[in-house]
């Protein structure tokens, strides 16, 4: 019988988990109250901020789209597929390090589903990392 756990299966589920997070990104302004907290900053601090939130939406719908659309040639180790799963890789790996070492959100889980969330975030990036590392060194089970 043909195993469900594939590569493939995983990079399907890497492509369509980083959509989810973005759910996760559209609750951050109003769960840490941007709009009154980015106030006393310049205009251009503020708008910056934005910028910012916007450029790395856009880099994690890119990376999802890439993903769901290249599937197959990321599983299979495709040199310019790998490319691209070893870039994602490190994009989730800085971001679980990040979750880990530099961001406290303790101060902002203020219930069970804000720390439910931010647990399954860390599992999640663990996980796309693992995954994307997986297609980038072309190590398949």
């Amino acid at each position: 019988m043909k195993s469900l756990i594939t590569l493939e299966n995983l990079l399907r589920i890497a492509g369509i988990g980083q959509f989810a997070i973005l759910t996760a990104s559209a609750l951050v302004p109003k769960v840490l109250d941007w709009k009154t907290t980015l106030k006393p900053l310049p205009p251009f601090l503020r708008t910056l901020f934005w910028v910012y939130g916007i450029f790395i939406v856009l880099t994690i719908v890119g990376m999802g789209t890439l993903t769901l659309l290249n599937v197959h040639a990321m599983a299979v180790g495709d040199p310019v597929a790998r490319s691209i799963a070893g870039f994602i890789a490190v994009f989730w790996g800085a971001r679980l390090i990040v979750q880990l070492f530099v961001f406290d959100a303790r101060p902002y889980l203020t219930n069970h589903w804000l720390k439910l969330g931010d647990h399954l975030l860390t599992v999640a990036f663990v996980f796309l990392t693992v995954v994307y590392g997986l297609a980038a060194l072309r190590l398949t089970f």
